[in-house]
């Protein structure tokens, strides 16, 4: 038998991870009394049915009882039952905006503001964090990139390092991704801005790509930048960190940083150590703007 408790922060995603967990065969119980899992196994042990992969939901919804969970926990490892631990995170910035955005209060905050509900809901859960098997941060997950991460974990059955890396291209005029890690400026290259035939197209056209990519300066830079990740992300992993972004950047983001963060993708994708997804942030904002567009 095959268990998984489902924990983390609220409004990090759990209830459609549970729903997912469904899809791939798992019988799963959201928000179990923590009194009652030991129960649970027990029965589940003992059922007739051809039921061997078992998820249950535990969060802070528990009320008094979840501080039981530490000593449920212990006693099935000595029990020689002990279950996967599969954590769901997201960085208090998107929590909050999660909360705003469907008009709910957090569980612990009260009459307070929702940060000191997620600071309470932070210091509760840190047990289970530290002992967790799988750590998803979900703070710029799509849901098929959630999906994706749980049918590596558990459908194909792939190590699993908990690092998830996005490689984000963008616009030094439209101000640096508040949430980088690594930031690499390429304005150092001739922009292909000022090329005729070039302008309206981005880094994501071959012309744009072959014109960036003709200077050897390009490729002694993505040389150097590709050694250099590929060195930092078993660290990365090593020291448990769950998402590394990567931010290139030139004057719009429409041209060379594009070009760039489409390469260093390329040169990185096909290592299941990690997940990995690029994302082009300003790639349309100066068409944007040329039409006058207010709010953007």
């Amino acid at each position: 038998m095959k268990l998984v408790i489902l924990t983390g922060m609220s409004g990090a995603g759990k209830s459609t991870a549970l729903k997912m967990m469904e899809d791939i065969g798992f019988y799963c119980v959201d928000n179990l009394p923590v009194p009652l899992i030991e129960k649970f196994i027990e029965l589940s042990e003992t059922s007739k049915e051809e039921l061997q992969k078992f998820a249950i939901g535990v969060d802070i919804r528990s009320g008094n009882f979840f501080s039981e969970l530490q000593e449920v926990l212990k006693r099935l490892d000595k029990g020689g039952k002990a279950p996967e631990i599969l954590y769901l995170d997201a960085e208090d910035a998107a929590l909050v905006k999660r909360y705003k955005e469907t008009r709910r209060s957090h569980p612990l905050s009260g009459g307070e503001r929702i940060w000191t509900g997620i600071a309470a809901e932070r210091a509760k859960l840190g047990f289970l964090r530290e002992r967790a098997d799988y750590i998803i941060d979900t703070s710029r997950l799509l849901t098929r990139e959630l999906r994706a991460e749980l049918d590596k974990i558990f459908v194909r059955q792939q190590d699993y390092k908990s690092l998830f890396i996005t490689v984000v291209s963008f616009g030094f005029k439209y101000g640096i991704p508040v949430d980088s890690d690594l930031v690499f400026d390429v304005r150092f290259l001739p922009n292909p801005y000022y090329v005729e035939g070039l302008r309206a197209k981005s880094g994501n056209d071959k012309e744009v790509q072959d014109y960036v990519l003709q200077f050897k300066e390009a490729y002694i830079f993505l040389s150097k930048l590709t050694d250099m990740v590929n060195f930092l992300i078993p660290n990365y992993i090593i020291e448990g960190k769950n998402q590394l972004v990567i931010s290139i950047g030139c004057t719009g983001g429409k041209h060379r940083s594009v070009t760039l963060a489409n390469e260093l993708y390329r040169q990185i994708s096909g290592n299941n150590e990690y997940g990995l997804k690029i994302e082009h942030r300003d790639i349309e904002k100066d068409a944007l703007r040329k039409q006058d567009v207010i709010f953007e």
